[in-house]
């Protein structure tokens, strides 16, 4: 088995979930008291949170590839950054490191076309729902996206960075989440793109009417695919 490298702690609420489904996912393809095996390097959200508010992804840059490096030279085989807004610089990281590094957006784009959508909503921070590097790598798949009108983009932005990110999750925030679902459904979304690590928290698929894609499983379930191939 190879061993995964993650970058985790954006949130750590979270990277909870990613080490708890990376390792039900080893158990259920191995059996017995198989687990896998993972290195984390969990960075302070803090000094996440202010550049990317900021959009000095340059910083953040230089955070994520100095935290590659390292999980690197640890003895990681591949690479998941727990998060899908940090996917920005992705290919920044790519560069200077020589493993793998497991896209969230690539695996998220074949479960979309394994149940055959062509069109889906996005939500997740602002620059995930707003800028293009997720959008795009969706579309080179055949995969449209339809995002919220922005009063919705600035609640959804304020409640990831001001609740989610402390472990605050409401029962009032659900139900504006799933009024913008199905008004995005109403619009001609077949499925919705959980495109924020903590979303799935709170939004589950019994939860909507169309399929619901949680990403951060996704992920795991794309890094566990590699660790045991």
């Amino acid at each position: 088995m190879k061993t995964i490298g993650l970058i985790g702690g954006i949130t750590w609420h979270s990277t909870l979930d990613y080490y708890r489904l990376l390792n039900e996912q080893v158990q259920a393809k191995l059996g017995g008291v198989h687990s896998a095996k993972i290195i984390l390097h969990s960075v302070d959200f803090a000094e996440i949170k202010a550049p990317t508010l900021r959009e000095d992804w340059d910083e953040i840059a230089n955070i994520m590839c100095s935290a590659a490096k390292t999980l690197e030279t640890a003895g990681a085989d591949c690479l998941v950054i727990c998060a899908n807004t940090m996917h920005n610089i992705a290919h920044r990281v790519e560069k200077e490191i020589s493993i793998p590094l497991i896209h969230i957006a690539d695996a998220t784009a074949r479960a979309i076309n394994e149940k055959g959508l062509k069109k889906v909503t996005l939500l997740g921070t602002k620059y995930t729902m707003q800028m293009d590097f997720y959008k795009e790598r969706l579309a080179a798949q055949g995969i449209s996206v339809i995002v919220p009108a922005e009063p919705d983009i600035e609640f959804i932005n304020h409640s990831i960075y001001e609740e989610f990110g402390k472990g605050i999750f409401l029962p009032e925030r659900k139900q504006r989440y799933l009024s913008i679902i199905d008004s995005l459904r109403q619009q001609g979304a077949a499925g919705v793109v959980l495109g924020c690590t903590e979303i799935p928290i709170l939004i589950k698929q019994e939860d909507c009417p169309v399929p619901v894609f949680d990403t951060s499983y996704l992920h795991a379930l794309a890094a566990v695919e590699f660790a045991v191939s």
